[in-house]
């Protein structure tokens, strides 16, 4: 088959369009740049803490609903043995959002904070804040790779190019514009990402309804014609696994820096709340395409395409069943436009997770510990620094695997095994936890995740839960071994906490053991305490208040 010119002539059109509005947005960046002297290196993390409610919620969906996000739901409802029961990203995605709004808005925003290593410095010092940064690095790699990968497979079916070619061209032009302007040039390219997404994707949905090779798809929900119902199935067995899963997606995303760049840009809280939960109603939204795509390809009988037998979970492409869908069942330039909103998801994701990486590594590793005395300017050369080499490593990961799924799942596994118990105590239960029971709740974390093994690695477990069984020739934990580690860490973080706590207090061990200053710590979470109450009590005392005459003046006026 030819490469198909008309397409990949649109997809370079709305590669110059993306291009032109990151250097667009970079003027505004340095316009903001000299008007906050001596912050040059926040302005390309948050922006000038200014950023537009409707940009706001533009940028945070964008970031939300990446190509992982597009091609891993339609992935879910065709696969056979999981089907519509096992798409827990809408409603993850969606709750994520609202959770993040409700809870974690107003600790974040204070005491000019940057980014979400920056509570973590605070209370436990540049020892533990350097080994917690890796957890929250890779995960933002494999989501790299993940909304790469999902790009250069839609590239490789619709345009028949090779794949690789199309992550590195996708990469570089992200790489680009986020160089260029920092979180301006991810916000405004944002916008156009999402508008571009919303259109392509429910523009697609009549067409492929109507394609002659796929049965009813209200039939095929519930009745096998030539796969599994495409509804799919929660036995009772599997019941643990499914609410480990949505619990994963829904409590992950808080712990990612891209939600806090996004929330910290915003003026107010009550902006960064409704940019929260606007976000996860269009969150919703845009999850609806990729499903009714990933049922319709469960009920198509290949055999009538030009795609053939056997069929696309056959050939181990269920991956990419979403452009192959799109490519067989749909006219040509439906095919276009589905993968423009492919593209549109993917650019709007990786610019945000490179950006978020290379962040937490400026400014809590590279000037917090290794150079304190660092300029902003020297800061701003390792941002850059940083996003070429974490977009370079992202986009090698992106070509070793064939299932956007497995890094998608990934990503979110890594902080919420591991980091969001950690994020939990620093947040909200900070007087009870401190550096040696982060260590240990650390250690212990990531102990018990390895020893549960991965089946999407195909890494066996060590470890054999309640329902453990072997399926495909893979060990799979039926019991929520993700969320059990999660609640074990954060035990272990209080009780060795306490613990500790009680030995220097009581002088069981000599205070020059204490390498993590817990008394210090405790001092200053205990002052941190006492000045909000007294604020608090201050601002109730001075509070304009009417007096009784006032009052009845003010009824007797009405």
């Amino acid at each position: 088959m030819a490469v198909n010119l008309p397409g990949l002539l649109s997809v370079v059109v709305f590669y110059l369009i993306i291009l032109v509005t990151g250097i667009w947005a970079s003027k505004k960046s340095k316009r903001e740049e000299r008007k906050c002297t001596g912050k040059e290196s926040e302005i390309a993390m948050v922006g000038g803490r200014n950023l537009n409610i409707w940009v706001s919620i533009f940028t945070t969906t964008a970031t939300w609903v990446g190509g992982g996000f597009i091609l891993g739901n339609a992935e879910v409802v065709y696969m056979p043995n999981k089907g519509l029961a096992w798409a827990i990203g809408p409603i993850g995605y969606s709750l994520n959002l609202v959770i993040g709004g409700l809870f974690f808005v107003k600790p974040m925003r204070g005491k000019n904070r940057v980014t979400i290593m920056d509570p973590f410095q605070e209370k436990y010092g540049d020892t533990l804040t350097s080994v917690l940064f890796i957890p929250s690095v890779l995960a933002d790699i494999f989501w790299v790779a993940c909304v790469l990968a999902a790009l250069g497979g839609t590239m490789s079916v619709i345009l028949d190019i090779p794949s690789h070619l199309a992550v590195v061209i996708s990469a570089a032009v992200a790489i680009l514009y986020t160089l260029l302007g920092g979180l301006y040039s991810v916000a405004y390219t944002d916008v156009i990402q999402l508008i571009f997404m919303l259109l392509s994707l429910w523009l697609c949905v009549p067409f492929i309804l109507k394609s002659p090779a796929s049965a009813d798809i209200t039939y095929t929900a519930v009745n096998e014609l030539y796969q599994a119902p495409w509804l799919g199935r929660l036995d009772l067995q599997d019941v643990g696994r499914w609410l480990d899963d949505l619990l994963l997606v829904t409590l992950s995303g808080t712990c990612y820096q891209a939600f806090y760049q996004r929330i910290l840009a915003t003026a107010t809280d009550m902006q960064a709340q409704i940019t929260c939960y606007a976000s996860a109603v269009v969150c919703f939204i845009l999850a609806i395409p990729p499903l009714v795509i990933g049922a319709v390809a469960a009920s198509t009988d290949w055999n009538q395409t030009s795609f053939g037998l056997p069929t696309p979970y056959e050939q181990d492409k269920a991956g990419m069943i979403l452009p192959i869908s799109l490519q067989y069942l749909c006219p040509v330039y439906i095919s276009v436009a589905g993968i423009g909103a492919i593209a549109a998801a993917v650019m709007s994701s990786i610019d945000s997770a490179l950006l978020s990486s290379a962040s937490l590594f400026a400014r809590n590793i590279y000037k917090n510990i290794f150079r304190k005395k660092a300029s902003e300017r020297e800061i701003l050369c390792v941002v850059k620094v940083s996003i070429l080499l974490f977009g370079c490593t992202g986009m090698g990961l992106a070509m070793s695997t064939s299932s956007v799924y497995v890094f998608w799942i990934l990503s979110g596994d890594m902080m919420y095994s591991v980091v969001f118990a950690q994020l939990l105590c620093v947040f909200f239960l900070s007087g009870s936890s401190n550096g040696y029971g982060a260590m240990a709740g650390f250690g212990v974390g990531l102990l018990l995740r390895a020893l549960a093994g991965e089946p999407l690695l195909g890494i066996p477990p060590v470890v054999h839960l309640p329902g453990c069984r072997v399926e495909e020739g893979v060990y799979v934990q039926a019991f929520p071994f993700r969320t059990v580690t999660m609640l074990v860490s954060l035990v272990v973080i209080l009780l060795v906490s306490c613990l500790s706590s009680f030995l220097f207090k009581r002088g069981l061990l000599p205070k020059r053991w204490d390498v993590f200053r817990i008394q210090k710590q405790e001092a200053i979470t205990l002052r941190d305490v006492t000045l909000k109450e007294l604020t608090e009590e201050s601002n109730m005392n001075t509070a304009p208040s009417a007096s009784p005459s006032t009052s009845k003046e003010n009824v007797h006026v009405s």
